[in-house]
């Protein structure tokens, strides 16, 4: 039988990774007079952004030799990125290890050894602490034979995936009329991929760093001091204690700090006024596109993305008592708190 093949047939898994849609948002779009629009980062086959950092860590470690057939792929993460090289280790006949802080929602650990990933949770400790989850990542691959530790954060692979994927799909789809990108920094390669690819094509877009509550990047960015702003954060896998390899020389144009309270809001007003049921990475993602499009004026094309879904988070962000326990049951707008659990 003859297989069919076309540009509307996406090949396995690997396929199914990019070419995501893109939404406008309709009621800040309105509100802000500018053209708010996000990739659905979502919809991409592992379910989340990190979907193509990941597929393009595997192919890096296959390119330089690193991995073999049946080899094991080695990360530390805070969930998504893990989420995401599970999904491929399983479609590439791979084994996944995972170290990640035991601080990050039940769903995703849970997740992660539905996908038969094999998942350490270790305590939260900085970044200089021999005992984060990254360097006991990198010593358990170092002693285990046909193994690479992919290293997210500093693998510039991952800059590279939205280099070559996410910076193209918005030029196309915006029709070369963006005016600037907004996101959340993590490892940074989604904002160092997608802004050095944009600039190349018009040195006018606009590059808007998010940064969360506990993180360093706000101050970094503003007055080039490696300060954390604000105590820490409810929000996963974004925010950073220093300049990773994926971040450094990316083109940054303005730094802004996103409260937990500005995130919540956010991610109850998206579910509720938008339909979207997501996490609140994308909650500070459309935050700061608006505190952009307002810092721009209205009529300006500015993009985000909604980064992976609610259920990953239920049990705390939806949680009508967590919320209280963070002193933020009043950023969820009054009229939507009747559906929290």
């Amino acid at each position: 039988m003859s297989t069919l093949a076309n540009s509307l047939i996406r090949q396995g898994l690997r396929g199914a990774v990019g070419r995501t849609p893109m939404i406008r948002l309709g009621r800040v779009s309105e509100a802000t007079g500018c053209e708010i629009l996000a990739k659905a980062e979502y919809a991409n086959a592992g379910g989340s952004v990190k979907d193509r950092a990941a597929l393009y860590l595997i192919a890096d470690a296959v390119k330089r030799g690193q991995l073999k057939p049946g080899g094991t792929v080695v990360e530390g993460t805070a969930g998504n990125t893990g989420i995401g090289l599970a999904h491929l280790c399983n479609a590439l006949g791979y084994k996944c290890v995972i170290f990640m802080p035991e601080t990050q929602s039940k769903e995703k650990i849970d997740l992660l050894r539905v996908l038969s990933a094999t998942v350490y949770p270790v305590p939260a400790v900085a970044y200089t602490d021999p005992n984060n989850y990254n360097h006991q990542a990198k010593r358990f691959a170092e002693e285990l034979e046909n193994s690479v530790w992919t290293n997210q954060f500093d693998n510039t692979a991952n800059r590279l995936a939205h280099y070559e994927t996410t910076g193209p799909e918005i030029w196309e789809e915006t029709e070369g009329r963006v005016d600037a990108v907004a996101f959340a920094t993590g490892t940074g390669g989604t904002l160092a991929g997608v802004g050095t690819f944009l600039k190349e094509r018009n040195p006018d877009v606009r590059t808007f760093l998010l940064d969360p509550e506990g993180s360093v990047l706000y101050n970094y960015f503003t007055n080039g001091e490696l300060k954390r702003q604000g105590d820490g954060s409810i929000t996963e896998g974004i925010g950073q204690g220093r300049v990773t390899q994926n971040l450094s020389g990316a083109p940054v144009d303005h730094a802004l700090h996103i409260t937990d309270a500005m995130a919540v809001e956010h991610t109850f007003r998206l579910l509720h006024e938008e339909g979207f049921f997501v996490g609140a990475s994308s909650g500070i993602n459309v935050a700061g596109a608006v505190q952009a499009a307002r810092q721009m004026g209205p009529g300006h094309v500015i993009v985000t993305c909604l980064c992976d879904l609610g259920q990953r988070y239920y049990a705390k962000l939806f949680s009508r008592k967590f919320l209280e326990s963070k002193n933020l049951l009043t950023a969820v707008p009054e009229h939507y708190r009747q559906w929290l659990h």
